[in-house]
């Protein structure tokens, strides 16, 4: 089997700071909503304009809170919030409400786990924050994940992983929420750069280090400990994710460039190993796709990763960024596409709105006219404008093609035309992208 595909930018954004996370909430009726987050180290500043050597540099950090309307053709994606924080060095939503709220868990250059509350609804949603426990002193707190993967309410703990190469389970209690730590142990030799929950068995949990060390943990008792230990990645390991529709299924990345995926029962090799030309940092399953595994490789930007594939098994990638490929996520959002109905425009408009006069959503059944598309560079790269002779745009009309510039077929032998939204940031650049990713699946017996 096979994925033939397309993406489509709909929409990039300078986040000022250099952005690293970001997250797709993930709970319905508030899963238009998108956080970013950002790290800026900044140079301290000296009496005479010259930095003192043993002066410590400050790392700042902003929270971005957006919106994502799916009626709107062009810029889709409006900025509801900005926050200055400690920098950012990881996010997640939980995957569940509490007290009827969805709550982001944060992870600071303070070392520090936050989290903060969401309320409102679509445009007129608003973060608060509500709750902060210090992980340890003179450390950062680098990575976290939450214990609800699979929609399950009780207990709700998140696991958390800091530059002493520790990791905390943190009880999340009451309505406010609150954090309380139930133990804290020496995971790694050095910085433990990621942590997560085996969401299937939530007593279990995974981290990996600078010491290009994978572990497993039982936490019913303190760790004293691991459970598994594993020297496969050859490099540090820093991006782990349990599958939430498969069991004994884990995605283990490093700065090795190496995706690895696992069965949990035999943790002797992995089941499968890739290549990906860039480090690891971030790996996310598809929230509705089993074989569908979305990977940030730092050098070489974004890819798709077809588990089920019996070729290669980079079904697609995104390499529209120009810095280090370091935040992603999929988007739970139900996204329709009909083959019949024009291509609207991959890029932003300038100057231009996306509704009729009467402020209506526009009809994508009819091509719109008198429409300039203009594309700049956050990093100069390149400008692209898009419009015909006559100074006048119409949108695409042509069938979608995928990465070889192949249409993708309506015959029977191919599965239904499906669309995810997903939404990456790199680094240096500081830029957020808003993508559509659009394929279909050759069914069995081609």
């Amino acid at each position: 089997m096979a994925v033939t595909s397309k993406t489509q930018t709909l929409q990039v954004t300078d986040t000022e700071y250099s952005a690293d996370a970001v997250e797709w909430c993930p709970v319905d009726d508030w899963n238009t909503i998108l956080a970013c987050g950002t790290y800026q180290l900044k140079k301290p500043d000296s009496d005479h304009g010259e930095e003192k050597s043993d002066d410590p540099h400050m790392r700042l950090g902003r929270l971005y809170l957006y919106n994502y309307d799916p009626h709107q053709l062009f810029s889709p994606v409006s900025e509801l919030q900005r926050i200055e924080t400690a920098a950012i060095l990881d996010m997640k939503w939980c995957h569940i409400p509490l007290s009827e709220h969805p709550v982001l868990g944060i992870a600071n250059a303070k070392g520090a786990l936050e989290l903060y509350k969401l309320q409102g609804s679509g445009e007129s949603c608003q973060v608060e924050p509500v709750h902060s426990i210090d992980v340890g002193d003179d450390c950062l707190a680098l990575s976290l994940d939450w214990s609800t993967g699979k929609r399950e309410s009780s207990p709700i703990k998140i696991i958390c992983s800091d530059s002493k190469g520790r990791l905390s389970l943190v009880q999340v209690e009451g309505s406010s929420p609150s954090l309380d730590i139930q133990c804290q142990w020496g995971a790694h030799g050095f910085e433990a750069w990621i942590a997560a929950f085996n969401y299937w068995n939530s007593t279990m949990v995974f981290s990996g280090g600078d010491d290009c060390l994978l572990r497993g943990w039982d936490t019913r008792s303190t760790p004293d400990h691991p459970i598994f230990t594993s020297k496969r990645h050859s490099m540090g390991v820093c991006s782990i994710q349990s599958h939430p529709l498969r069991e004994n299924v884990l995605a283990t990345g490093s700065y090795d460039e190496h995706v690895l995926i696992w069965d949990l029962r035999q943790m002797k090799q992995p089941v499968s190993d890739t290549h990906v030309q860039g480090g690891v940092w971030r790996l996310k399953w598809h929230p509705t796709e089993s074989a569908l595994l979305l990977a940030a490789c730092m050098h070489s930007g974004f890819h798709i990763l077809d588990t089920a594939s019996d070729g290669s098994p980079i079904a697609s990638s995104y390499v529209l960024h120009n810095s280090l490929a370091y935040g992603a996520d999929w988007s739970t959002l139900s996204l329709s596409y009909s083959p019949a109905s024009p291509e609207p425009a991959s890029l932003q408009a300038n100057e231009s709105d996306a509704t009729g006069s009467d402020g209506a959503a526009p009809n994508l059944d009819q091509p719109m006219q008198n429409l300039k598309i203009f594309y700049e560079s956050p990093t100069d790269s390149f400008d692209v404008i898009f419009e015909d002779e006559r100074g006048k745009y119409l949108p695409e009309s042509d069938p979608v093609k995928d990465l070889n510039n192949k249409a993708l077929p309506e015959k029977s032998k191919y599965g239904p035309a499906n669309a995810s939204l997903v939404a990456t940031c790199s680094f240096y650049d500081h830029v957020l992208h808003v993508w559509r990713w659009r394929w279909q699946r050759t069914q069995s017996g081609e």
